[in-house]
């Protein structure tokens, strides 16, 4: 009985947890479909954030790499005084930048909807 208990403890921990990170993600970045992504990210600063290999085998025209792996030691490289259009493979990721984006102050962070996986535009890959 107590291993149920147990169970139900975790299973209820894990769904505040997720829940938490749902409302800290919505409340730190902006979700964007691929036509206002578009409409905007020519004027913004475009960020890859999936790591070089990903980057290399294909990423949005005009977008620059830094992954979440690095983003503690390269966040100074993003300007903060102009907006911030992020995505990863399929959106996970880069919600957690957002987050750490808006704890160093930018205001204007906007994400890919779907990500990468979901983009149809124009596409720059090393061939």
């Amino acid at each position: 009985m107590e291993f149920l208990y147990f169970i139900a403890a975790l299973l209820f921990a894990i769904i505040v947890y997720a829940i938490v990170m749902y409302l800290r993600t919505k409340k730190a970045v902006t979700t964007l479909t691929q036509d206002q992504f578009i409409e905007g990210y020519r004027k913004a600063q475009l960020i890859d954030v999936r790591e070089p290999k990903d980057f290399a085998a294909g990423h949005i025209l005009g977008a620059r790499n830094i992954p979440q792996t690095q983003l503690r030691q390269r966040h100074k490289e993003i300007r903060s005084d102009k907006p911030v259009y992020i995505y990863d493979q399929n959106g996970a990721r880069a919600g957690r930048v957002a987050i750490f984006l808006k704890k160093q102050g930018y205001d204007q962070v906007y994400q890919l909807q779907g990500g990468f996986k979901q983009w149809t535009g124009k596409i720059k890959s090393k061939k």
